[in-house]
């Protein structure tokens, strides 16, 4: 009964629709190429090239899954086979998280030396990229079962750890974990500048309102996080539309503030 009810709290699969990258669903958002999407593209690629392991972690809503997604799309979409993880799986969880992923045939195994054997057969099969993304819930066993992995020498894979500073830490306290990390990528929430550059390209919406208005709403709201700046504009659009309102403005934005509370 424990493997059902965690394998429903494991997402797998291959790389979501590009719709599904922005929060809400939000529609008419647009992927900016920001400096840290370019790096995020410039590093899987060498991680790609490398077989290698890479960790990407930063806070909540900085755009780590939307940035690996994206330039997974664009470098491996068909070799790519993602988790997220939820609940702190265990080695268990994650075989089982696999095995969905990788669309093994059959019965999972019930021993964990059978099961293991059998994944290190389809990942030597051929070349494939591993996701684990909210990696921020994985105790130490968790990544010590991915390397296990990744040393083997008939796998063939590389793997893209992204989460919270959570696994930056386990990670990091690790020698024999950190040391086999072939890339670190940390990523913040935007600056000023960033907002000022990026949000008026994110959305339609907010493409001719005055910098001292999205500067307001950066600091006061949205704080730098894509996720934050998604919810807002849901609800600027939600407010044009029930108020029917034709551009942003101060009243508006007031509105939605008495909407989403402190953020």
């Amino acid at each position: 009964m424990r493997t059902k009810l965690m394998i429903a709290d494991l997402d797998y699969g291959l790389l979501p629709d590009e719709s599904e990258d922005h929060f809400l669903g939000l529609e008419q958002a647009q992927l900016v190429g920001t400096d840290t999407l370019l790096t995020t593209r410039d590093n899987i690629e060498a991680v790609i090239e490398a077989k290698a392991m890479m960790c990407v972690y930063g806070p909540a809503g900085s755009g780590k899954t939307m940035s690996v997604n994206s330039a997974l799309r664009h470098l491996a979409p068909d070799i790519t086979h993602r988790l997220e993880l939820r609940a702190g799986p265990t080695p268990r969880d994650i075989r089982h998280g696999l095995f969905q992923a990788l669309g093994l045939p059959g019965e999972p195994p019930t021993r964990p030396i059978e099961f293991d054997t059998l994944l290190k057969e389809a990942l030597a099969e051929e070349f494939r990229v591993l996701v684990c993304d909210e990696a921020q819930w994985m105790k130490k066993t968790g990544f010590e079962f991915w390397r296990h992995l990744w040393d083997d020498k008939r796998t063939n894979i590389a793997v893209i750890f992204a989460g919270g500073d959570g696994c930056y830490k386990v990670l990091r306290r690790e020698p024999m974990l950190a040391s086999r990390i072939f890339i670190w990528q940390e990523f913040t929430r935007m600056s000023k500048d960033e907002v000022r550059e990026t949000i008026p390209a994110f959305h339609p919406v907010w493409a001719d309102v005055d910098t001292a208005l999205i500067d307001a709403i950066d600091k006061q709201a949205a704080h730098g996080s894509f996720r934050n700046w998604a919810n807002i504009t849901t609800h600027i659009l939600a407010g044009m539309k029930k108020l029917n309102l034709k551009q942003v403005d101060e009243d508006l934005v007031r509105w939605v503030y008495s909407k989403i509370g402190g953020m």
